[in-house]
């Protein structure tokens, strides 16, 4: 089992914003590990580069967001950085020769959430703010595929919500230079983080806005990632992903969409 396959763990999602930021990481984390000698696996692997994202967010008239963004990488035995997430990694449980369980307590910034001008139907809401969110997660890796776990919770105290993700991908390499990791991932979040989000408070109602709480759901998401590396240095980051919103999002009143996208190209050099 190569050395990279330990951090290719990324299916998981929450609102659309959270689960690009861990759809960035699983692509620049695979770039440069994607091909790596297994003699080259106890040493730290630093990255950068540049990317751009387009994303739709559910709200009605919303419109679609392009944004270009900075790539860092920092990956060693010990802790993994990339974009908005630090992992620090616990050690691993060898099951067999093709069969570990591996550990990790991780902290990312969510920027989830919206201000008032970002579309008409949020006009007289109060502003919803992304944070800070920590847990633990754990990895099955094996020869087919790799399932993913993790809980999460919001340390920042906006949403006092709490998230668990289930993802599944695997992994083909084509020759010397392309990969690509298709994945399949469910996120369940409580009533808070939903109600956070996607409620209606009754100082905020209106003709069009009635009053709305909600209540726990669980998103699927589907996508591929793709890595072209033109050599140890220089890779290509390719990646597409779809939401389906869940029933609890979809009846909110600011919602009029079933689904989320997002698509992302970048570049990254490694050191």
């Amino acid at each position: 089992m190569g050395s990279h396959q330990s951090l290719l763990l990324n299916g998981r999602l929450t609102t659309i914003r959270l689960a690009t930021a861990v759809f960035i990481g699983g692509l620049v984390i695979a770039s440069p590990l994607a091909f790596a000698d297994e003699e080259s696996s106890d040493g730290t692997t630093w990255g950068l580069g540049v990317g751009a994202i387009s994303e739709q967010d559910p709200y009605a008239g919303m419109d679609r967001e392009n944004t270009p963004f900075p790539l860092l990488l920092v990956e060693n035995r010990y802790i993994s950085v990339f974009g908005p997430e630090i992992e620090f990694k616990l050690p691993s449980l060898v099951i067999s020769d093709s069969q570990q369980l591996n550990f990790g307590i991780v902290a990312q910034y969510d920027e989830s959430g919206y201000e008032q001008g970002d579309a008409k139907i949020l006009n007289g809401m109060s502003e919803r703010e992304g944070g800070f969110w920590a847990g633990a997660n754990v990895a099955w890796e094996n020869e087919l595929f790799e399932v993913s776990a993790e809980w999460l919770t919001d340390v920042s105290g906006n949403s006092d919500g709490q998230r668990f993700d289930l993802g599944l991908e695997r992994t083909w390499d084509f020759g010397e230079h392309i990969m690509l990791t298709p994945y399949l991932g469910a996120s369940w979040q409580d009533d808070k983080n939903i109600d956070y989000y996607f409620g209606v408070r009754d100082s905020e109602v209106r003709f069009d806005r009635p009053a709305y709480s909600g209540e726990s759901a669980t998103n699927i998401e589907a996508g591929v990632r793709g890595v072209y590396q033109f050599d140890q240095h220089h890779s290509v980051l390719l990646g597409v992903e779809v939401t389906s919103l869940a029933d609890e999002i979809k009846d909110s009143p600011l919602v009029d969409r079933s689904t989320e996208n997002a698509v992302l190209v970048g570049y990254l050099y490694t050191f």
